[in-house]
């Protein structure tokens, strides 16, 4: 499955007891729609990603990237401290495409980082081919 969004937050790693270190980031999807009167309704998604592959992502996972991840999806639920039913969805993923506009110098970090850990190979186009 693939996921295309906006990250919330610069990454963070963890480490688990056991000493494996993963990247943890946010992505925002957004989506709109028509309501029955004919309103554009704004709908955000936010989804926590793991990226287990290597802690060197975090390094240019940072806020307001665009990117397309690819993983597998599954879905969490918890009581939060007041005891309130909540959910949420957890993405884990194993491969992370760059689409966002970068400069030369961060173009080139991000596909060197990446294309060494990745499933997928990135591509990052030059800002000519780019819709925006």
């Amino acid at each position: 499955m693939n996921i295309s969004g906006t990250l919330t937050r610069d990454a963070i790693v963890s480490t688990t007891p056991t000493g494996k270190e993963v990247v943890n980031f946010s992505i925002a999807v957004n989506d709109h729609y028509r309501d029955k009167d004919g309103n554009r309704v704004e709908r955000t998604t936010f989804i926590d990603c793991a990226y287990w592959v290597t802690a060197k992502a975090a390094e240019w996972l940072v806020k307001g990237l665009y990117v397309q991840v690819f993983g597998d999806l599954s879905v969490r639920a918890w009581l939060d401290k007041d005891g309130k039913a909540r959910a949420g969805i957890n993405f884990h993923t194993w491969a992370i495409d760059p689409v966002g506009r970068f400069g030369k110098k961060e173009a080139q970090t991000v596909q060197a980082s990446t294309a060494q850990t990745s499933k997928e190979p990135v591509t990052v186009g030059d800002d000519d081919n780019l819709p925006f």
